[in-house]
Formats: C-alpha cells, structure tokens, sequence
C-alpha cells in the first residue's frame, strides 16, 4: 500500500470541518508540501474519517439528480441555502437577507421552481398550482429524481 499523501491529519480535518474546498485544499497541499492531490482524493478521506458533509443535503428541497451546467444556477444556490437554514445552520454573509427577498418574490408571484436537466437553462419559475403542497419552493417532480444521500 503506497505511503498517504496526508501529511498533518489534524490540519485537514481542521480545514474540511472550517469548510475549506476541496480545490482550496489542492492547492495548500500543492503549495505547502509540493504534492499533487486531487478533489476525489479528499472527498474519499473526508468519507473515510467521517468528517461531516460541508454541503447539507436535503432531497425534500432538491430531489432531482442535477445535472453539471446546472450546479451554480441561482435557484440551486437559494434551494442549498434554504436547506441549511432548514438544517439550523448560520447563513453567512448576505445568504440571509438574498434567501428572504428570493422567498417573498416566490410567495408574492405565485410561483415554484421547476427543473428539467434536459434543458439549457435547467431551472424555471413556475406558477403555483393546487397540487403543489402550501408554502412549497419546489415543484415536486414525478421522475428525475436523484439517490437518497448517504448520511
């Protein structure tokens, strides 16, 4: 078995638990010790030691397998965000204040948001309708939904 690339444990998991990236952490390593590591690489050691996820997953929130081009759209990053509010987290920054208004233009235009992975845009606003449950962000969908997350 070749000798781990992981020089100072509790370093690293100081900077996954202080929820450092995987790519921050990369490029420490590649700075700090002259070795190349990569994003799975970490990801594996995070899971092996069970360090706690730095992203909250919440499937009632997101249920649908996204797809790459999607992962930074604006309604994802409300939905993430609202997912860890949900989860008793802190949102940091202006998260709170950008989360309230995003809700309130929901609310007060009576819409949800809608994905389709086989779109460009991905995520749409749709309007609201009687079988979306009340106070619902998220158009439930019938198929496209991703795996239940590990825990």
């Amino acid at each position: 078995m070749p000798a781990s690339k992981v020089q100072d444990e509790t370093e690293v998991r100081r900077w996954l638990e202080e929820g450092k990236t995987y790519a921050w952490i990369v490029e420490q390593y590649k700075e700090k010790y002259g070795i190349e590591t990569t994003v799975p690489m970490w990801s594996a050691y995070r899971r092996r030691k069970n360090i706690k996820r730095r992203v909250t997953r919440d499937t009632d929130l997101i249920p649908w397998k996204i797809a790459p081009e999607h992962m930074l759209a604006y309604p994802l990053v409300m939905l993430r965000a609202e997912a860890r509010l949900r989860a008793g987290e802190e949102l940091v920054g202006r998260a709170a204040s950008k989360l309230a208004s995003w809700k309130n233009m929901l609310e007060e235009t009576g819409q949800v948001v809608y994905y389709d992975r086989d779109t460009s845009d991905g995520f749409f606003y749709v309007p609201r309708e009687e079988s979306d449950p009340e106070g619902a962000l998220i158009r439930r969908p019938s198929t496209g939904l991703r795996p239940q997350a590990e825990e």
